[in-house]
């Protein structure tokens, strides 16, 4: 599978995040079937720079942390969208992350 897809069914996860929730990039990959490349998830929301109707603000570590941060244009960017949808952040982390958490459906080929 090229990366190219791979990004572009990413993209359609992410889409698919009700506002006011968020995910990880292992849930993301979990929902691809492909459970170990949560790395490869981050690649691709980074790569996300530009698309506007890819909500990467809303992929988060499996922690809660706002790791993706340094990849949005200011430094509070992404904290800030979040605070916009009502998700409290506090030193990069979501507070009450289990209750803001969305797990994506599994994909089927």
């Amino acid at each position: 599978m090229s990366n190219d897809n791979f990004f572009e069914r990413v993209y359609l996860i992410a889409n698919q995040i009700p506002y006011g929730k968020v995910t990880s990039y292992g849930a993301i990959a979990k929902a691809l079937g492909t459970a170990r490349s949560a790395r490869m998830v981050g690649w691709a929301m980074n790569a996300a720079h530009g698309k506007d109707d890819v909500p990467a603000h809303r992929v988060v570590n499996r922690k809660g942390l706002l790791t993706g941060k340094f990849h949005f244009d200011g430094t509070n960017l992404m904290q800030q969208l979040l605070e916009s949808e009502g998700i409290e952040v506090i030193n990069n982390q979501i507070i009450d992350f289990e209750k803001h958490f969305w797990t994506p459906d599994v994909i089927e080929e």
